[in-house]
Protein backbone atom coordinates (compact mmCIF):
# COMPACT_ATOMS: atom_id res chain seq x y z
CA UNK A 1 0.00 0.00 0.00
CA UNK A 2 2.76 2.51 0.54
CA UNK A 3 4.62 1.58 -2.56
CA UNK A 4 1.18 2.84 -4.87
CA UNK A 5 1.38 6.03 -2.87
CA UNK A 6 4.57 6.74 -3.55
CA UNK A 7 4.16 6.32 -7.09
CA UNK A 8 1.22 8.44 -7.19
CA UNK A 9 3.16 10.84 -5.26
CA UNK A 10 6.03 10.56 -7.95
CA UNK A 11 3.45 10.95 -10.87
CA UNK A 12 2.21 14.07 -9.39
CA UNK A 13 5.28 15.67 -9.19
CA UNK A 14 6.60 15.05 -12.43
CA UNK A 15 3.31 16.62 -13.84
CA UNK A 16 3.83 19.39 -11.68
CA UNK A 17 7.71 20.12 -13.03
CA UNK A 18 6.18 19.32 -16.13
CA UNK A 19 3.69 22.51 -15.94
CA UNK A 20 6.39 24.91 -14.50
CA UNK A 21 8.56 24.11 -17.32
CA UNK A 22 6.59 24.45 -20.15
CA UNK A 23 5.87 27.98 -20.44
CA UNK A 24 9.73 28.04 -20.56
CA UNK A 25 9.86 25.14 -23.30
CA UNK A 26 7.91 27.04 -25.46
CA UNK A 27 9.18 30.34 -24.86
CA UNK A 28 11.89 28.99 -26.30
CA UNK A 29 10.78 27.24 -29.24
CA UNK A 30 9.07 29.89 -30.31
CA UNK A 31 11.87 32.42 -30.28
CA UNK A 32 13.27 30.36 -31.91
CA UNK A 33 11.26 29.98 -34.67
CA UNK A 34 10.72 33.51 -34.59
CA UNK A 35 14.75 34.24 -34.87
CA UNK A 36 15.12 31.86 -37.70
CA UNK A 37 12.65 33.74 -39.34
CA UNK A 38 13.85 37.28 -38.82
CA UNK A 39 17.67 35.91 -39.91
CA UNK A 40 15.83 34.29 -43.12
CA UNK A 41 14.11 37.24 -44.11
CA UNK A 42 17.10 39.37 -43.61
CA UNK A 43 19.22 36.91 -46.16
CA UNK A 44 16.31 37.42 -48.33
CA UNK A 45 16.31 41.17 -48.44
CA UNK A 46 20.16 41.61 -49.07
CA UNK A 47 20.06 39.03 -51.50
CA UNK A 48 16.91 41.41 -53.16
CA UNK A 49 18.89 44.81 -52.85
CA UNK A 50 22.00 42.63 -54.73
CA UNK A 51 19.13 41.23 -57.37
CA UNK A 52 18.25 44.87 -57.93
CA UNK A 53 21.53 46.44 -58.05
CA UNK A 54 22.97 43.79 -60.32
CA UNK A 55 19.98 45.13 -62.93
CA UNK A 56 20.39 48.31 -62.50
CA UNK A 57 24.44 47.98 -62.95
CA UNK A 58 23.82 46.36 -66.52
CA UNK A 59 20.93 48.45 -67.18
CA UNK A 60 19.25 46.43 -69.47
CA UNK A 61 16.45 43.67 -69.42
CA UNK A 62 13.93 42.06 -71.74
CA UNK A 63 10.26 42.27 -71.51
CA UNK A 64 7.66 39.92 -72.13
CA UNK A 65 8.20 39.82 -75.94
CA UNK A 66 11.66 39.13 -75.34
CA UNK A 67 12.46 43.24 -76.73
CA UNK A 68 15.46 44.96 -74.75
CA UNK A 69 14.64 47.34 -72.79
CA UNK A 70 16.51 50.16 -70.38
CA UNK A 71 15.93 50.11 -66.78
CA UNK A 72 14.55 52.61 -64.68
CA UNK A 73 14.19 53.05 -60.97
CA UNK A 74 10.88 51.75 -61.00
CA UNK A 75 11.95 48.88 -62.60
CA UNK A 76 14.46 47.72 -59.86
CA UNK A 77 11.87 48.30 -57.26
CA UNK A 78 9.61 45.72 -59.25
CA UNK A 79 12.57 43.40 -59.64
CA UNK A 80 13.13 43.89 -55.56
CA UNK A 81 9.43 43.14 -55.06
CA UNK A 82 9.54 40.37 -56.89
CA UNK A 83 12.32 38.61 -55.13
CA UNK A 84 10.85 39.33 -51.93
CA UNK A 85 7.01 38.32 -52.74
CA UNK A 86 8.40 35.06 -53.54
CA UNK A 87 10.83 34.06 -50.99
CA UNK A 88 10.10 35.69 -47.61
CA UNK A 89 8.32 33.77 -45.20
CA UNK A 90 5.95 35.75 -42.91
CA UNK A 91 2.80 34.89 -40.74
CA UNK A 92 1.10 38.57 -41.78
CA UNK A 93 -1.55 37.47 -44.21
CA UNK A 94 0.03 40.52 -46.66
CA UNK A 95 3.45 40.70 -47.58
CA UNK A 96 5.83 43.57 -46.11
CA UNK A 97 6.23 45.80 -49.28
CA UNK A 98 10.10 46.60 -49.77
CA UNK A 99 10.92 50.16 -50.28
CA UNK A 100 13.55 50.68 -52.81
CA UNK A 101 16.00 53.47 -53.61
CA UNK A 102 18.73 53.78 -56.28
CA UNK A 103 19.55 57.30 -56.69
CA UNK A 104 22.64 57.45 -58.79
CA UNK A 105 21.11 54.85 -61.35
CA UNK A 106 22.32 55.84 -64.63
CA UNK A 107 25.65 57.37 -63.37
CA UNK A 108 28.97 57.20 -65.30
CA UNK A 109 30.68 53.48 -66.58
CA UNK A 110 32.82 52.47 -63.74
CA UNK A 111 30.70 54.78 -60.62
CA UNK A 112 28.77 53.13 -57.79
CA UNK A 113 25.77 52.06 -58.21
CA UNK A 114 24.06 51.74 -54.26
CA UNK A 115 20.37 49.85 -53.97
CA UNK A 116 18.85 50.50 -50.73
CA UNK A 117 16.22 48.02 -49.88
CA UNK A 118 14.30 48.69 -46.32
CA UNK A 119 11.11 46.13 -45.09
CA UNK A 120 8.86 46.38 -41.85
CA UNK A 121 8.93 42.95 -40.26
CA UNK A 122 6.35 42.49 -37.44
CA UNK A 123 6.60 39.78 -35.23
CA UNK A 124 3.78 37.59 -35.02
CA UNK A 125 3.93 35.45 -31.70
CA UNK A 126 4.16 38.83 -29.69
CA UNK A 127 1.23 40.31 -31.78
CA UNK A 128 -0.92 37.28 -30.42
CA UNK A 129 -0.42 38.36 -27.53
CA UNK A 130 -1.50 41.89 -27.78
CA UNK A 131 2.38 43.44 -28.18
CA UNK A 132 3.13 45.10 -31.59
CA UNK A 133 6.63 44.46 -31.90
CA UNK A 134 7.99 45.14 -35.41
CA UNK A 135 11.74 45.67 -36.44
CA UNK A 136 13.27 47.70 -40.08
CA UNK A 137 14.75 45.09 -41.81
CA UNK A 138 17.41 46.93 -44.45
CA UNK A 139 20.26 46.17 -46.98
CA UNK A 140 22.46 48.34 -48.88
CA UNK A 141 24.22 47.32 -52.28
CA UNK A 142 26.69 48.53 -54.11
CA UNK A 143 28.22 47.76 -57.41
CA UNK A 144 30.39 49.53 -60.38
CA UNK A 145 28.11 50.54 -63.45
CA UNK A 146 29.01 48.69 -66.40
CA UNK A 147 29.40 50.32 -70.11
CA UNK A 148 26.36 52.47 -70.65
CA UNK A 149 24.19 51.57 -74.04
Amino acid sequence: MNSINKENLERGAIIVEFAILLPFFLLLVIGMIEFGLLFYNQQVITNASREGARAGIARIAKDSDGNDFVLNESDIDDIIDNYCYERMITFAAVLPDPETSAPNLGGLPGGPLTVTTKVEYTFYFPGLLGFDTSIQLDAETTMDMELSL
